[in-house]
């Protein structure tokens, strides 16, 4: 058995390791699209228009309060026959089928981008308010006062948040198996059930995601680090 196992892991090697670079690309995907939608998310939170702020209160809240595999179904099955009822609809013949890749990063983006609304409108506040006050009596423009000083001034606040996020981004790419699409743990699946070595291949996939997960911390508290450079500690406080 430990032979067939050994035998069945090398044969499916190949095949794990794109699934674990068809997973991180994911990641990395929906993240930076989660990114930019927390950012807008943020400052229409902030915003003093207070349509705006319903908007983004209620994107935030609403997708914070449904499963992420529920969206995955939704956009994946749901999706696909509201889009061939509107080719239909126009005189297009067919099916219409969303790309499993596409529904990956669309999904996990969309609920990305509810949570790092939350983490960069805390960031921004917890900003001190007489650098703001600062630049607006320098004349900065907006597009100054977002790079040279709100970015700068946030990132301390938000990078812990946006590190639990992204390690939480790796593990929820595992949800998308369940439309079939080959990434890491669908490839673990298939691989377990063709060779019966489930612990082995089941274990291979846990050290996997542990790598990831390790290697990923290492670089946000590098990077954290980096950013909190000249700041005082909390001792020095």
């Amino acid at each position: 058995m430990n032979h067939v196992s050994q035998e069945g892991l090398l044969d499916w090697a190949g095949p794990i390791l794109q699934g674990a670079l068809t997973t991180l690309e994911i990641a990395v995907l929906a993240y930076a699209i989660g990114l930019v939608l927390g950012l807008i998310g943020a400052s229409a939170r902030l915003s003093p228009w207070a349509p705006l702020r319903g908007l983004a209160t209620a994107y935030s809240t609403a997708v914070r309060a449904v499963p992420e595999l529920l969206l995955i179904i939704l956009l994946y099955y749901a999706g696909s026959q509201a889009l061939t009822a509107l080719t239909n609809a126009m005189g297009l013949p067919g099916q219409v089928a969303i790309n499993g890749f596409v529904t990956a990063v669309g999904v996990l983006a969309f609920v990305q981008g509810a949570y790092m609304t939350e983490v960069m409108r805390g960031a921004i506040q917890a900003i001190p308010r007489g650098q703001l006050e600062a630049a607006d009596a320098f004349g900065f423009s907006a597009w100054d006062r977002f790079h040279r000083i709100v970015v700068p001034a946030m990132l301390p606040h938000a990078l812990p948040g946006m590190s639990n996020l992204w390690l939480i981004l790796i593990k929820d790419t595992a949800l998308i198996s369940v439309i079939g699409f080959s990434e890491l743990f669908f490839t673990i699946q298939q691989a377990a059930a063709s060779t019966r070595a489930h612990f082995l291949f089941y274990a291979a996939a846990g050290v996997i995601y542990l790598a990831m997960t390790l290697s990923s911390t290492a670089l946000f508290t590098r990077l954290e680090q980096r950013v909190r450079r000249g700041q005082p500690t909390g001792e020095e406080a």
